[in-house]
């Protein structure tokens, strides 16, 4: 990755025309030959940038340019689109070069598979007396997050989310309708579960006969397992 800081102008140019006028600006340049100008503000979003596949190419300024005050010109051009980013740089602050080598990518916590797993092992979140079947149960349609069987050898079809919305219902209900066609299984219910879940998808579900759950995850976090699993 190479990083310059550089007083510079830039103009981008293809399906859009964007003008960037003199500024002192931080210019990134990633090995998959992307390009972002950032200013000192606007947090993580770039001010503009090329995505690949993109190729740079350092020009020499013509003569009305260099009197301009420009010293050297990026020009990046999309593969694809032919998009071009025109970068005419006045003067250079800073410029380093660093391998970063590879990266094994962003491991998030609180995500949709560890609130299923932390679930799984504490079912009694859901209802008394319940015992998990599987996680990921097979259906022609997609995987039912969580399968539970009650005492009474009925089924309850679990779906679990970060932030529950009308989507997640509706997922849930093409399931519910899909799982009580199987006599092994019916009758069965359902239960939308997740850290929150929207007002109307709490109407949808009541509509739908589907029982919400509000997780905690920091308290889930906090039990260890000791549920019962039929296999």
């Amino acid at each position: 990755m190479r990083l310059v800081i550089a007083r510079c102008r830039v103009d981008y140019a293809g399906r859009l025309n964007a003008h960037l006028p003199l500024a002192t600006r931080l210019l990134v340049h990633k090995g998959d030959g992307s390009l972002l100008v950032h200013s000192d503000g606007g947090s993580y979003k770039p001010l503009n940038w090329m995505s690949p596949p993109c190729h740079l190419a350092v020009e020499e300024p013509d003569d009305d340019e260099a009197a301009d005050g420009v010293v050297q010109l990026w020009r990046v051009t999309h593969a694809k689109s032919g998009d071009s980013l025109l970068v005419r740089i006045h003067e250079i602050v800073h410029d380093s070069s660093h391998d970063l080598g590879v990266d094994p990518g962003l491991q998030k916590d609180g995500v949709e598979a560890d609130l299923q797993r932390l679930l799984a092992e504490q079912v009694s979140l859901i209802g008394d007396d319940l015992t998990l079947v599987r996680r990921e149960f097979p259906t022609a349609i997609g995987p039912v997050d969580l399968l539970l069987r009650d005492p009474a050898g009925g089924t309850v079809a679990v779906e679990v989310k970060r932030r529950g919305d009308i989507d997640g219902v509706e997922q849930l209900t093409r399931y519910l309708e899909l799982l009580g066609r199987d006599p092994h299984l019916a009758p069965v219910s359902g239960v939308f579960a997740a850290q929150e879940i929207k007002p109307q998808a709490r109407v949808l579900a009541a509509d739908r006969g589907i029982r919400c759950v509000t997780l905690d995850y920091d308290d889930m976090k906090g039990v260890e397992s000791g549920a019962p699993r039929l296999f």
